[in-house]
């Protein structure tokens, strides 16, 4: 007798509660799927992306203006004002209007939020829609979606639920509710092709916000994988975060909100180090006192010296990685302050000569060592970081498959040729989707074991981050070090994977997508490498098979893609991509002067609308009918 069976017949103990579940979740299977997003390389930019959160990347609008058909353009435009920042929204009509003109004004947009939401929720079921009503409300809203439009017997009805709700001043905060309703109605699944961290200030603030989806998930980016290695004990990983956010102004990340003390090592980088203009911080319109910059500037000094230190050690623990060209140090000549490169030597600027013993270049002194060791006690102890980084754990992986779509970040390394690129490590070789699965599980094992700091597991991180078999890196080497202290640009290459160019190869993406066991039909989605859709590069590439959805949502990379990233949207009609322009304000958008939805492409248009029972959750649903069948006609036996 199978325990399987056993169990169920406890959930649903009669046929008729095996009947009841069978018609709904049969039922179910027939709606139209979720709208599923994909978004990438996020870097901090919070309000760009929790715009495009709140709009659904355009496709509230849309569907207002087919819910809506005899609406005008500046009423839709109002709406959606009212929908995106509700709270916002009514603020500034209450400066613009009196109390009892507002409340007339807002009795009118909530009987179109009330259709709206009964337009957009009707792919869903009741019990879904029910379950996302926020519990101080659900009572309220519940009534009011059934009753919306009611007949003559319950106008009084209708109409004494919304008079009370004025009269004890809730009309505001009702009607942000069903606001945020339609923002979670819009997004079904929401996935994340990596890159949340870096660049931009706010990554913890995306990370609280994807927090509150229930269906997510997230392929971690290289960026994200240096933070997950830093609470997983490397030591190189959490100087190069620090570094980072040296260079790009985020140091309140990590010491207000992190709540990690960073002044010993700021007093450190203050006693050793001076100005020197390439180490300056990249600003992106911010603006900073003389005194801060001057701080990042010197902090950036002394982080990129300790990382080299710490990354001479590590490729020389780990022969394995084959990292041996960025050994540099042996390769500089003190005397003449210049360094040997292959058959080329190049002037060293900036370096500090003065911090180094030749003998042992990259020898940590016993002042760096107890700098190190406490910055990563404190790291490892910042609840929110450590919240924060759970949750990447807990929804993030190196690669995804989902509903026909291959996700991961950056690239699948590959020769020249089209085969996978091997990497040995141990006794083993690995490629394809074995080297991700070993990655990842590396990972995981890495954090399970946080005490560790210098074994294999916790070493990958640096190797996820900028080795040459990388899929996060998809580059023969990174050039930090020639950037900082060799003018020549020359030195600065990075030769990319052959993968970037065969990917726009059908074939090529065939193999790949074959290689996760999916057939021609399915599409590999990546992030990593903004498309530089200005110079005419399009992100839908091998006749449709791959789709680059990175275009650029971080404010450095917009001057050289034209546009501020991409959201693919795939629906029970198909998939589309879309681009953005860059967000400038709350302020605008209420002003009717920013929509940041330019560009929409139809990647992809399906013969018959796609059901529930054609997705992946759908075929969970369609085999828990099979059992409850399968129960119900052996239901004695049990």
């Amino acid at each position: 007798m199978s325990p399987y069976y056993q169990l169920l017949k406890e959930k649903f103990p009669t046929k008729s509660s095996l009947i009841t579940e069978m018609i709904n979740l049969d039922a179910i299977c027939h709606l139209p799927k979720g709208t599923e997003h994909f978004l990438s390389d996020l870097h901090g930019e919070y309000q760009a992306f929790d715009y495009l959160l709140r709009n659904g990347s355009g496709s509230i609008k849309k569907k207002l203006q087919e819910c809506f058909p005899e609406k005008k353009e500046k009423d839709i435009e109002q709406l959606c004002q009212y929908i995106y920042y509700p709270a916002e929204k009514i603020q500034a009509q209450q400066e613009v209007l009196d109390r009892k003109d507002l409340e007339i004004e807002l009795c009118q947009y909530l009987l179109d939020l009330l259709q709206f939401v009964k337009h957009i929720g009707s792919k869903y079921t009741r019990s879904k829609v029910r379950k996302m009503l926020p519990a101080d409300y659900a009572y309220i809203m519940e009534e009011l979606l059934t009753e919306e439009q009611p007949d003559k017997n319950k106008q009084y009805y209708y109409h004494a639920i919304i008079s009370k709700v004025i009269e004890l001043e809730q009309l505001d905060n009702l009607f942000i509710a069903f606001a945020n309703l339609i923002q979670r109605l819009s997004i079904d699944h929401l996935h994340v092709v990596g890159d949340i961290f870096d660049r931009g200030q706010y990554p913890d603030f995306i990370i609280d916000r994807l927090k509150g989806f229930q269906n997510i998930d997230i392929q971690w980016g290289n960026h994200d994988i240096t933070w997950i290695g830093a609470m997983s004990g490397s030591y190189i990983c959490m100087i190069n975060v620090i570094r980072i956010a040296a260079r790009y102004n985020s140091l309140a990340l990590i010491e207000d909100r992190y709540g990690i003390n960073l002044r010993r090592l700021i007093d450190y980088s203050q006693r050793y180090f001076k100005e020197e203009e390439v180490f300056n911080p990249i600003l992106d319109g911010d603006v900073i006192s003389e005194t801060e910059r001057l701080t990042l500037n010197k902090l950036q000094q002394a982080t990129a010296l300790l990382q080299f230190k710490l990354e001479h050690q590590l490729i020389k623990r780990r022969p394995e990685f084959g990292m041996q060209a960025s050994q540099l140090f042996p390769k500089i000549d003190p005397e003449k302050k210049s360094i040997t490169i292959g058959e080329k030597t190049y002037p060293l600027q900036s370096f500090p000569f003065h911090k180094m013993v030749w003998d042992q270049p990259d020898v940590l002194t016993s002042e760096e060592e107890q700098i190190l060791k406490g910055l990563m006690y404190r790291f490892q102890n910042s609840e929110k970081l450590e919240s924060q980084i759970d949750f990447l754990m807990a929804k993030g992986s190196m690669y995804h498959i989902s509903n026909n779509h291959l996700l991961f970040h950056g690239c699948m390394p590959m020769h020249s040729n089209g085969d996978f690129k091997s990497m040995r490590f141990g006794k083993k070789i690995y490629s394809g989707k074995a080297l991700l699965d070993f990655f990842q599980e590396q990972v995981r094992e890495s954090y399970k074991n946080r005490e560790q700091h210098f074994d294999l597991a916790t070493d990958v991180f640096w190797y996820l981050w900028c080795g040459e078999v990388s899929s996060l890196f998809g580059k023969d080497r990174m050039t930090t070090f020639e950037r900082y202290y060799i003018a020549d640009k020359a030195s600065h290459h990075e030769e990319k994977n052959p993968y970037y160019r065969l990917r726009e190869n059908q074939e090529i993406c065939l193999r790949i997508l074959a290689e996760f066991g999916l057939d021609g039909s399915a599409h590999i989605v990546n992030g990593h490498t903004p498309v530089k859709e200005k110079g005419g590069e399009l992100p839908i590439k091998a006749d449709g098979r791959i789709i680059i959805i990175d275009g650029g949502l971080a404010k450095g990379y917009q001057k050289t893609t034209g546009i501020a990233g991409y959201t693919l949207i795939s629906n029970s009609y198909g998939l589309e991509l879309v681009a953005h322009k860059p967000f400038s304000s709350v302020k605008d958008v209420l002003e009717g002067k920013c929509d940041i939805i330019f560009i929409k492409r139809l990647v992809e248009l399906v013969e018959n609308r796609t059901l529930v029972k054609d997705t992946d959750n759908g075929k969970k649903l369609l085999q828990e009918i099979a059992d409850l069948d399968h129960l119900y006609h052996h239901f004695d036996q049990y």
